[in-house]
């Protein structure tokens, strides 16, 4: 492992576009983070018990996973489609397709989290980052809700510990929003919570921690930032690569905070696209799962 500073490589392999980091406790020894490289259509899994990383190709690439909540594998946003996939020891296998919003020619889906209450929210985008043509979902079961819109790069949904808050960001435009989120799943009071400066890169996939912080990654930013609920800066974590993607809690004890990269047009960054991991300080929350209609929750 190559360490810089508090920051740790756990993986240096050079993902063009890491994403979508995903804690799953029930795999492996120990439990596994899978996380994707989007670009090169990878899907890649870190096994902490023996520091081994294992990658595999798909037919098309994937942005995320979410575990269902009925322990069957997946749901899985592939660049243009939602599907029901599972992994094993041999690599992953689509078993079918998930209902899918029609989405503009020229767009992708990107980035997605599960709420406690087993709802799915994500985001697309204009491929390009050009046009405002992304939207965001909701998936509740079955049933698919467009519920804002005019993204040109919908990312990092996040919600709050309480379930009372999701946010949600529009890289390019440097602004993450912050919308009260109803039991119902009706979101209300859209806001802008923190607007990056120049000098900051562009936010770009976050998590929330148990105490209710916000982790925020940089887009050419190379750090990784704890915001209070009240969009106040806490903390920074410098990154060895400057265009920092995502970030998502793992560990036994949800005390290990694990970090994407990027490589795309980074060929002088040496750790650039790696997985990086931390121990932050404070815990974080169990990823949610999907809640699949019919299944015992």
């Amino acid at each position: 492992m190559i360490a810089s500073n508090s920051v740790e490589c756990v993986w240096a392999g050079r993902a063009q576009l890491g994403e979508g980091p995903l804690w799953c406790p029930e795999r492996g020894a120990q439990g596994q983070l899978l996380f994707v490289d989007i670009l090169a259509g990878r899907l890649h899994a870190f096994d902490p018990a023996s520091g081994r990383t294992r990658g595999w190709t798909l037919d098309e690439p994937c942005c995320w996973l979410a575990a269902r909540d009925d322990g069957d594998g997946f749901i899985a946003g592939l660049r243009s489609r939602l599907v029901h996939l599972r992994l094993t020891d041999a690599g992953p296998r689509v078993v079918g397709p998930w209902t899918t919003p029609e989405e503009p020619a020229g767009n992708r889906f990107n980035d997605a989290k599960v709420d406690p209450r087993g709802r799915l929210w994500f985001g697309s985008m204009d491929d390009a980052a050009e046009r405002s043509s992304g939207f965001f979902y909701r998936l509740d079961g079955e049933t698919i809700s467009r519920v804002d819109e005019g993204y040109r790069v919908a990312n990092g949904p996040a919600i709050s510990p309480d379930g009372a808050t999701l946010y949600h960001s529009d890289t390019p435009r440097g602004i993450i929003y912050a919308f009260d989120l109803r039991a119902d799943g009706e979101l209300a009071n859209k806001r802008e919570h923190i607007r990056f400066a120049e000098t900051q890169g562009r936010p770009d996939g976050m998590t929330c921690d148990a105490e209710g912080g916000l982790w925020v990654a940089h887009w050419g930013g190379g750090r990784v930032s704890r915001f209070r609920a009240d969009g106040e800066l806490d903390e920074t974590l410098p990154v060895p690569a400057s265009r920092v993607t995502s970030c998502a809690f793992g560990g036994a004890g949800l005390d290990q905070l694990y970090i994407t990269t990027a490589a795309v047009e980074r060929d002088d960054e040496a750790l650039a696209g790696g997985l990086f991991r931390v121990v932050p300080g404070v815990r974080g929350l169990p990823a949610g799962r999907f809640a699949v209609p019919g299944s015992e929750r």
